[in-house]
């Protein structure tokens, strides 16, 4: 399956949320293909994505390196070669697309929304505590992520428990964003205000990442999951 699709994910889904199974499966396919579906000739309804939907994908990122850290941990513990590189594209990421771009979403567009309705403070108060820790861990991990500190982790100051600090918060941190925080952002916008908020993101998106960006970042993501041999799902399938 190629990595990389020629139009940006709310565009996509937008053109073919409003046809059946079939044809949704069909667009994917000439999604994937690098074939814009509007060169079949047809007219795409659109179908608006939500912005939790949006933040929930972005999660998936989020997972995605989280498998990735754990993988370079892993083989710290196990005294294993590390590609030099794969770390410190990892935490690259992590600064990027988490912490420069969906972070900031959720800092500016959501957590003032529901400080000022009084609903979530004590759970928001936390999530802007971790991303205060989350920024100063990933400082660490890029300053560590030298092929020196690989090469001599053992006196390297710590870089194996900031990535494993660093895991330890965000898998707990994005799980109740994804359980609580998330499907409560219905309840303080309008309709209007709904909308406009998925504009906003989509509009951010665009100016930090470019024309299908998120694709980018997946295609990165796979690519230093490819490196650690972690890319093929069927590696988490347990030998029964």
């Amino acid at each position: 399956m190629k990595e990389t699709f020629l139009l940006s994910r709310r565009i996509f889904l937008r053109r073919a949320g409003g046809f059946t199974g079939g044809l949704i499966a069909s667009a994917g396919l000439l999604a994937e293909a690098g074939i814009s579906p509007a060169a079949s000739g047809k007219k795409k309804e659109e179908a608006e994505v939500s912005p939790p939907e949006d933040l929930m994908r972005e999660h998936g990122i989020l997972s995605r390196i989280l498998l990735v850290y754990g993988e370079i941990l892993k083989r710290f513990i196990d005294d294993q070669a590390v590609p030099p590189d794969v770390l410190g594209s990892s935490a690259g990421l992590i600064r990027r697309f988490i912490e420069d771009y969906h972070e900031k979403l959720e800092e500016e567009y959501l957590f003032p929304r529901f400080e000022k309705a009084g609903k979530l403070v004590d759970l928001v108060k936390a999530l802007r505590e971790q991303h205060a820790v989350g920024r100063r861990l990933t400082d660490w991990i890029q300053e560590g992520a030298g092929s020196a500190s690989l090469k001599n982790r053992s006196k390297g100051g710590g870089l194996g428990r900031n990535i494993f600090l660093f895991i330890a918060m965000y898998r707990p941190h994005k799980a109740r964003e994804d359980t609580v925080l998330f499907p409560a952002i219905h309840s303080l916008f309008s309709p209007d205000e709904f909308d406009k908020l998925g504009d906003q993101f989509e509009e951010r998106e665009q100016a930090l990442l470019g024309e299908n960006g998120f694709a980018r970042i997946v295609s990165e993501v796979a690519e230093l999951e490819k490196k650690l041999d972690i890319y093929e799902l069927s590696r988490f399938t347990p030998k029964l």
